[in-house]
């Protein structure tokens, strides 16, 4: 089964999405699976991991409403106050519901670049460990140092890195992104998602201004924890769905056919869904 690992709803009259602003145009509307399902058909896709966009408990209660009558969502990483007193016991509320797979704090728009060695995290990553959910990482280059950091202090926790951390692709930015993408990649529980990648690259891109980032993230962590996903409907600010399809079929075209199957599917039900969410390993 073809699996899109991260993508997107949301109702813009909740009012807690800061960041999703008129200027963003394209985007700025509802989308729900109605929106969704044709482009899902087109591609062949017959499941989602649906990630949050708002830094609030209550849109994540929103979104797995959502999933219960969205058979395609097969998992939801949702949002927690990490550094709430209580948060072991927010953490095992959200994960009495089986559709949660993961949290994920918006590290990318915290003030503070060292926010993730905090101590005041470490309840959080362990009731995560104890209910099995995965942490994935909003991250930019600039907090990879901090998250290998936290990766040591953590090596039983399933980490993934979202978006390949936004390289400045546009800019063609490689180092330091690429040596700390190797130190992450060199610890089993971390992987990586190949997506997002479009809306790092400047206007007119081409598969081939993506390839070098790709490459390297599928030699470093290797076809086995690598996880394709749309980033949709963020994507629609660069192209598309279908664009970024046709890219992926260019990145992936070095693999043989069950590397292929692996990043596009595989590896998310082993990550994210073997042992909770909609079963589909």
């Amino acid at each position: 089964m073809r699996i899109d690992a991260h993508q997107h709803f949301w109702r813009l009259d909740r009012g807690d999405y800061g960041w999703l602003t008129p200027a963003l145009g394209l985007i700025h509307r509802d989308f729900g699976p109605d929106d969704l399902r044709p482009i899902l058909a087109r591609h062949g896709i017959g499941a989602t991991v649906l990630v949050q966009a708002a830094p609030t408990e209550a849109e994540t209660r929103f979104l797995l409403a959502l999933a219960a009558g969205a058979p395609e969502v097969a998992g939801v990483v949702g949002w927690t106050d990490f550094e709430a007193a209580d948060v072991p016991d927010a953490i095992a509320r959200l994960a009495a519901d089986s559709l949660l797979v993961g949290l994920r704090p918006m590290v990318q728009d915290i003030a503070d670049d060292g926010w993730l060695a905090r101590p005041a995290l470490a309840p959080a990553f362990a009731a995560m460990e104890r209910h099995g959910l995965a942490f994935d990482a909003l991250v930019l280059p600039r907090h990879l140092p901090r998250l290998l950091a936290m990766v040591a202090r953590h090596p039983n926790l399933p980490i993934v890195i979202d978006h390949l951390a936004k390289p400045g692709i546009a800019a063609r930015d490689w180092l330091p992104w690429a040596d700390d993408m190797a130190a992450l990649a060199a610890h089993p529980n971390v992987w990586c998602k190949l997506s997002g990648m479009a809306t790092e690259a400047a206007p007119g891109w081409t598969a081939e201004d993506l390839r070098p980032y790709a490459a390297h993230v599928l030699a470093c962590f290797g076809p086995a924890r690598v996880l394709w996903g749309s980033d949709w409907p963020v994507v629609d600010l660069a192209g598309g769905y279908d664009a970024w399809m046709r890219a992926t079929g260019t990145l992936l075209d070095g693999l043989d056919e069950a590397a292929r199957a692996a990043v596009l599917g595989g590896n998310a039900a082993r990550f994210y869904l073997c042992g909770r969410g909609r079963p589909v390993c």
